[in-house]
């Protein structure tokens, strides 16, 4: 993998990113691959005329002299610079010292408020995903959500990092929202208490004798020494027949870290690469040699909320036929921020790139579409109990069978297979996977006489 300086994919929140350079070189040569060829320079700008200065300094002029509240000259231009960059996109933004450090608390996964990401677009402050096992996610808060309200009072408008320094606070702290959700006519009021966010970002468990879950829910910085130290664990108590990788409300996070956890799972060849107009910009990561599962059947489970360095390890994964992609088709966040430090402690964060998947698919606005697509369902518990049920041993006089008084084997199985309908279908895909590469292994070749 090749190092990006000051170049890192952040997350999605306003005062979530993180810039981190990558850790490690990769050696592997990519897969051959037809790649699109980069598009051509874009022809230079119009300069800026003396006669737009003057208009700017005319404008400046007036809002300090007439204004009906006095307003500094240090505010102004602040505000300049930020509309300046929201007129670029979504992630491009100013920030200030206290901006700078709570970017590095998220990167580190640790900080107080609620646990959710937000995006703040068109005037509204949009949830991208809540965190796992926090306030945000036990209130029941879910992507696509709009927050309307904090404490009672509009969503700021104009300004998306004050809103989100609204939803942060001391831990105990009580906050109120109010939410807009699609399909729900009237608006939800969630009362939630802030606490200290500590991210675990990586959880798993055995889900069936040898078929394990592995849940990332941010890439932070030891995301993936995490993934490869619970993968061994996992190994080392039994064969492995498959693993589910949920990426579902995934936000994002580090792309080193993105690529690293690919790398885990891809025994070569192009992960992902990046294209912008500076040289600093275009880059590309490959996988080292070897795939830690050893070659078993993966399943990635994904959705609305999987965005950014999420969608980067599931595209790596689906263009190398590595997984099987299943869920819905994710956010769309194709593009790549660098930090760039400014005199006097502030910093840009400025779009460079766009990122491409090893076939050369840009997924910006578009997402990632799975291999097989699930609805927004939720398994129930059959009414009928299954004491009830007709089968041949049922019948009147039936046949005596040869097998008929033998115990049935029960499977230990995880409790949330019953409730998780995404997770249960990844469980039913995977183990058809594992079935046919296990027969495919034990085939045996016919002999010629």
């Amino acid at each position: 993998m090749k190092g990006l300086s000051t170049l890192a994919l952040l997350l999605l929140a306003p005062a979530a990113f993180a810039a981190e350079p990558p850790a490690s070189d990769a050696t592997a040569p990519p897969v051959p691959q037809e790649t699109p060829a980069p598009p051509a320079p874009a022809p230079p700008a119009e300069s800026v005329t003396l006669r737009d200065i003057q208009t700017f300094a005319a404008v400046f002029r007036a809002v300090r002299n007439a204004y009906v509240d006095q307003v500094g000259g240090e505010r102004l231009m602040q505000d300049a610079i930020r509309g300046l960059l929201a007129g670029l996109d979504p992630h491009s933004e100013y920030l200030d010292r206290s901006m700078l450090t709570s970017l590095d608390e998220d990167s580190r996964g640790a900080y107080a408020g609620l646990g959710v990401e937000v995006l703040y677009v068109d005037g509204l402050l949009r949830v991208v995903s809540p965190i796992d096992d926090t306030p945000a996610a036990r209130a029941g808060i879910k992507s696509g959500d709009i927050i309307t309200r904090i404490d009672g009072e509009p969503v700021p408008s104009g300004d998306g990092q004050q809103a989100v320094d609204k939803l942060r606070g001391e831990a105990g702290s009580e906050i109120a929202l109010t939410i807009a959700r699609e399909g729900s006519e009237e608006p939800l009021e969630l009362s939630l208490k802030r606490e200290v966010i500590k991210v675990a970002s990586v959880r798993t468990r055995t889900l069936e004798p040898g078929f394990i879950y592995l849940r990332v829910a941010q890439f932070q910085q030891h995301t993936a020494s995490e993934v490869r130290e619970k993968l061994r664990r996992a190994m080392a108590r039994g064969r492995l027949r498959g693993a589910v990788l949920d990426l579902r409300s995934n936000p994002g996070g580090l792309l080193d870290a993105a690529v690293e956890v690919a790398d885990v799972f891809i025994d070569e060849g192009a992960i992902v690469s990046t294209r912008g107009r500076i040289d600093s910009a275009n880059e590309s990561f490959n996988a080292t040699r070897g795939d830690l599962a050893d070659g078993a059947p993966l399943v990635v489970l994904v959705d609305g909320g999987t965005a950014s360095a999420a969608e980067i390890v599931a595209g790596a994964l689906k263009d190398h036929h590595r997984a099987v992609i299943l869920g819905q088709r994710t956010f769309g966040k194709g593009s790549v921020q660098s930090v760039l430090p400014l005199d006097g402690g502030d910093a840009l964060k400025l779009t460079t790139a766009r990122y491409y998947t090893p076939a050369g698919t840009s997924i910006q606005a578009a997402g990632i579409e799975p291999d097989i697509e699930l609805a927004d369902l939720r398994l129930t518990v059959p009414d009928r109990p299954a004491s009830l049920a007709t089968y041949e041993r049922n019948l009147p006089g039936h046949l005596t069978g040869e097998f008929e008084g033998q115990p049935v084997t029960v499977v230990a199985r995880d409790a949330a297979l019953d409730e998780d309908y995404g997770l249960n279908e990844a469980m039913n895909v995977l183990k058809g996977l594992a079935l046919v590469r296990e027969r495919a292994l034990l085939k045996v070749q016919p002999q010629k006489g």
